[in-house]
């Protein structure tokens, strides 16, 4: 899983060891260009759906400064662009591909981030449109494997003064979805607040709470409160062997403009073991149900939960358990291999839903180029569901 991670503070971070710019204009000419391109080919196969078949273009250009006098700025532009818009549904947003299956990629040019930074000392606040991921992904991440990413158009304060503690307060105005501004549910207007405090001063491992009270006006029966804890944390059995382990429990009610009246529990565990070569780990996670109405997590990274063919980007009304068995293995030629398997089934009504089997390996090319193949098998045991088959070519480009 991914670790914490915010931006635009990652970027100062990293200007941090270099000499402080004597001048704004020097700040300017002293700034970085970046440059992140991906090509990539996805086929899906889907019940009752004509195949869809996307060759698709995401390019991201950037530019920013060195910090001056504490100041920092940034600006990145996107453009997605595909072979043949019609030969997969571009989530409703193409009606020539109405009976295709769907892939999240719709073409689009848009101001993918615009924030102004301000540092002092341990503490450091960023203003305008910008990314924002925390702990893995689950509650807020950028929904990094789809083309167009998720950013925010926030107010984020992250304080470190305390030692080896890191507190993050946002304030999100509107959340910019995937699915591009032309789309309907495009983009969210939000009164959201994520309160986040995560210290590493336990000797068990990274301890982390957080409360997420998220407010959409017109997404409103996605609008919940959010409570929880979570420990992630290794031990070393012998020189060669390490078990990992991480444990999460929250529970949700309905929040803001939400005319539900639900309150559910969410429950995570997972327990493995690495080696040099690769690891292998287990996991079962609860997202519960109240009243006819499913866990929510609708700022998630969601495609790298409950499976790659994406049946479960929202949580079924009756619940969702995910138990699981992951593997990873450093193969020859610098190949790294990552598997899963998963078996899903309701919380509340007893009801198994499917199976499904990801496999995907990647490789790095030099230091710019990385490639990926990547593969995804739902199989079901509910009529409530499709059976999809998902297929994935890749090349990425960072500079």
């Amino acid at each position: 899983m991914k670790k914490f991670a915010l931006f635009p503070l990652a970027v100062l971070a990293a200007a941090a060891g270099a000499a402080e710019p004597a001048s704004l204009p020097d700040a300017v000419r002293q700034g970085k260009f970046s440059v992140n391109a991906r090509l990539r080919y996805e086929s899906v196969q889907q019940t009752n759906l004509l195949d869809a078949n996307a060759l698709t273009l995401r390019t991201r250009l950037g530019f920013t400064t060195a910090k001056f006098a504490g100041w920092q700025f940034s600006a990145e532009g996107e453009n997605v662009s595909a072979l043949d818009g019609d030969a997969y549904s571009q989530s409703g947003l193409n009606p020539a591909a109405g009976p295709r299956a769907v892939v999240g990629d719709p073409e689009t040019t848009e101001l993918n981030q615009l924030w102004l930074a301000y540092s002092s000392g341990q503490t450091t606040g960023a203003l305008g449109r910008q990314k924002l991921t925390l702990d893995s992904h689950r509650f807020i991440g950028d929904v990094g494997w789809r083309q167009n990413q998720q950013t925010f158009d926030a107010f984020v304060l992250t304080d470190k003064s305390l030692p080896k503690t890191t507190l993050t307060y946002a304030y999100l105005d509107q959340v910019n979805r995937v699915f591009s501004r032309r789309h309907a549910q495009g983009r969210w207007e939000s009164e959201s607040h994520v309160l986040h405090a995560s210290s590493t001063a336990l000797p068990l491992g990274t301890l982390t709470g957080y409360a997420y009270l998220l407010d959409f006006e017109n997404s409103a029966a996605n609008s919940c409160a959010t409570y929880g804890l979570s420990l992630v944390g290794s031990r070393k059995l012998s020189d060669t062997v390490t078990f990992t382990y991480r444990a999460e429990a929250a529970t949700q009610s309905d929040y803001g403009s939400s005319t539900l009246n639900y309150s559910a529990l969410y429950t995570y565990l997972e327990a493995g073991l690495a080696v040099k070569q690769g690891s292998f780990a287990l996991g079962h996670e609860v997202l519960g149900s109240d009243h006819n109405v499913g866990f929510k997590t609708p700022l998630a990274t969601l495609h790298a939960w409950n499976g790659w063919a994406d049946m479960f980007l929202a949580t079924p009304a009756a619940g969702l358990r995910d138990t699981y068995a992951k593997a990873t293995a450093n193969l020859p030629q610098a190949i790294a291999l990552t598997a899963f398997y998963h078996r899903f089934e309701s919380d509340s009504a007893n009801t198994e839903f499917g199976t499904e089997l990801d496999v995907m390996l990647t490789r790095k090319f030099g230091k710019h180029f990385t490639g990926t193949v990547k593969f995804a098998d739902f199989r079901r045991d509910s009529l409530a569901f499709p059976n999809v088959r998902k297929v994935w070519l890749q090349v990425d480009f960072v500079y």
